[in-house]
């Protein structure tokens, strides 16, 4: 009787799922942030938070890196995705994935590459 009463919220909880399908997200990669010393890093930390969104822009014309993938927050540039970990995200964006980003861990480490650390989704 206990498992009659427990299929029929999940059986509407599945049948509602196409409704949520944009809400549905999976943490694909956490990379560090490049460039953090050279962008608006700096000057924008004490605005910053953990959790907050971020832009992920594709720069398929990047004289340094065919595969490159800017950062940004509020419009702000904050660095690039490093080239060891933009391969894959650069492929899945190009080929129409959903691709999201947000500040997963902010630290103040005199390391520039230790300060943020920047969590990609892929949207289902």
């Amino acid at each position: 009787m206990r498992r009659k009463a427990l299929l029929a919220p999940l059986l509407a909880l599945c049948l509602a799922l196409p409704a949520f399908a944009q809400q549905v997200r999976i943490l694909v990669q956490s990379s560090p942030l490049a460039g953090f010393q050279f962008y608006g890093g700096k000057i924008l930390w004490d605005e910053m938070r953990e959790g907050d969104r971020l832009a992920l822009i594709r720069e398929p014309d990047n004289p340094h890196d065919p595969f490159a993938i800017r950062v940004e927050w509020r419009g702000e540039k904050l660095g690039y995705l490093p080239r060891a970990d933009n391969r894959e995200v650069a492929g899945e964006m190009d080929k129409g994935t959903p691709v999201g980003g947000r500040i997963g861990k902010m630290a103040t480490d005199p390391n520039p590459w230790k300060r943020l650390r920047v969590d990609i989704y892929i949207g289902l």
